[in-house]
């Protein structure tokens, strides 16, 4: 069976995968797998830009995003005539013949994968560039991609990577055939500083503790007086500072719904 495998790390946002997808489909016919690819407003590979965090405490991640060819599959379920079918390797296929007027098929998609051509009236998305593999070739946007971020292939060949990887919206229940890597997480970064020194202070210890769970987090500034918690699940959290000669500083309820820059934190000498 067939799977994508994309490590979200690797990726750079170059978008060249998004380009070389519209270089494949745009004005070009490939039947009876798809007819051509809209100039605009289709993106069968769609790069999306994803952005945490606050100025000054910022990461950008960028999230490759094809259709999922699903397991479970929404869009053939509700496809006429056998209009949507899934190959023996697994890639997900829409019929431009059978499932021409099937609005429904773009609309069921969680994933908004599904794109719906008005000139056509047909239902249209990624294929896995099935015509490609055929001739023992990659699909164009893995072929493009220069620094490796996006693999396609069986998915035997991927045993190791799959054991450490996710699917988007496991919530849905779709069992989808696309895998990511360093999927974006969310995290809480600011900084630490003595005000009557009018420095930053390093080697602060900082506990993040997760007021659900009771999960304890600890990391220590470094010399810019920065700390970083990274990769935590959304929820409500407490801050303690903790350093020798200051008094001590602790935030309850710290809703993390989103990656935060918390507020500078003063720390003031004991006296």
């Amino acid at each position: 069976m067939k799977v994508f495998v994309i490590d979200i790390a690797k990726c750079n946002g170059c978008h060249n995968c998004q380009v070389a997808c519209k270089d494949e489909h745009v004005d070009n016919d490939w039947l009876p797998y798809a007819k051509p690819q809209p100039d605009t407003g289709h993106f069968w590979l769609k790069v999306n830009e994803i952005v945490h965090g606050q100025v000054p405490k910022v990461k950008i991640e960028y999230v490759a995003t094809p259709c999922m060819h699903c397991a479970n599959a929404p869009c053939i379920k509700v496809a006429e005539n056998g209009a949507v079918y899934r190959r023996d390797d697994g890639l997900v296929i829409i019929d431009p013949e059978k499932a021409k007027g099937q609005k429904q098929i773009a609309d069921v998609c969680p994933y908004g994968a599904v794109y719906w051509n008005e000139k056509l009236e047909i239902p249209q998305k990624c294929t896995g560039c099935v015509h490609l593999p055929a001739e023992g070739k990659e699909p164009r946007c893995v072929d493009a991609c220069p620094t490796g971020a996006l693999l396609f292939g069986d998915e035997s060949e991927f045993a190791d990577l799959l054991a450490r990887a996710e699917v988007l919206k496991p919530e849905f229940g779709l069992q989808p055939r696309v895998y990511y890597l360093n999927v974006p997480k969310l995290f809480v970064a600011g900084e630490i500083y003595d005000p009557d020194l009018d420095e930053c202070l390093a080697d602060v210890e900082v506990t993040l503790t997760d007021e659900q769970s009771g999960k304890v987090r600890i990391e220590r500034t470094d010399e810019f007086g920065d700390y970083w918690f990274k990769k935590l699940a959304a929820g409500s959290y407490t801050l303690k500072v903790v350093k020798e000669g200051y008094k001590p500083f602790e935030k309850n309820g710290i809703n993390v719904g989103k990656s935060l820059k918390m507020k500078d934190i003063v720390l003031t000498q004991a006296k």
